[in-house]
């Protein structure tokens, strides 16, 4: 997993698989699910990140339960 911020558009993306969309859905007002060729999920673009995700605290779990804090 993978996770982009884009200032300039103020989006995030978290990506899930390197397989390119094919196929997008807006799931949320501003949250758009993308998925490959056979319709599984690779992503998730989310629009007015900074109004909806506090980035300055947010911290990813691995499933082994490593914690890391990212900086935004």
């Amino acid at each position: 997993m993978k996770i982009s911020y884009y200032p300039e558009t103020d989006s995030l993306y978290i990506h899930l698989s390197d397989k390119p969309s094919a196929e997008s859905s807006e799931i949320s007002e501003g949250v758009v699910a993308d998925y490959d060729s056979s319709g599984n999920l690779v992503g998730f673009d989310i629009d007015n990140a900074s109004r909806k995700v506090d980035l300055k605290d947010l911290i990813l779990v691995k499933p082994s339960t490593n914690i890391l804090k990212v900086a935004a």
